[in-house]
């Protein structure tokens, strides 16, 4: 691997899974298990882009393994970085897609303990990852009180 390659940042995608892909009333947070440095903190679920791997493909992937639920992507969220990704770090960059389940009831199946759906109102009531701040900010914008 190049130098050039090495100071790419590591891609990483996000789901603000909500109850309704126009008018939403509550999003789905979910509290970290791993690693130790994060654990306690409630975020999106997502995670890595995989080599090969489209954004799209990875979250579904990524959303199946978290919660073991299906998925519809509504737009993107649009960050402050190129093509509207938000910062996570010195080293990832997260594209985050509004999303719906489609199927499925979402669980913790993997590297979280807990989920919790927050109304507009509930918004900060669990102690969001620094990173994930901003964009819940950016959601709380597009919900209908």
């Amino acid at each position: 691997m190049s130098t050039e390659q090495e100071d790419e940042p590591v891609e990483v995608v996000g789901a603000a899974i909500v109850d309704d892909l126009t008018s939403p009333t509550r999003i789905l947070a979910a509290r970290r298990t791993e690693p130790p440095a994060l654990a306690g903190g409630w975020e999106l679920p997502g995670g890595k882009v995989d080599p090969g791997e489209s954004t799209v493909e990875a979250l579904h992937r990524e959303v199946a393994e978290e919660l073991g639920v299906e998925i519809a992507l509504g737009e993107v969220v649009e960050g402050p970085l190129e093509r509207g990704r938000w910062p996570l770090g010195a080293r990832y960059t997260m594209t985050v897609h509004l999303a719906v389940v489609t199927s499925g009831s979402p669980e913790p199946v993997e590297d979280h303990d807990l989920l919790r759906w927050l109304a507009h109102d509930e918004l900060y009531a669990v102690p969001w990852l620094p990173a994930d701040l901003p964009i819940v900010e950016a959601l709380a914008a597009r919900f209908r009180p």
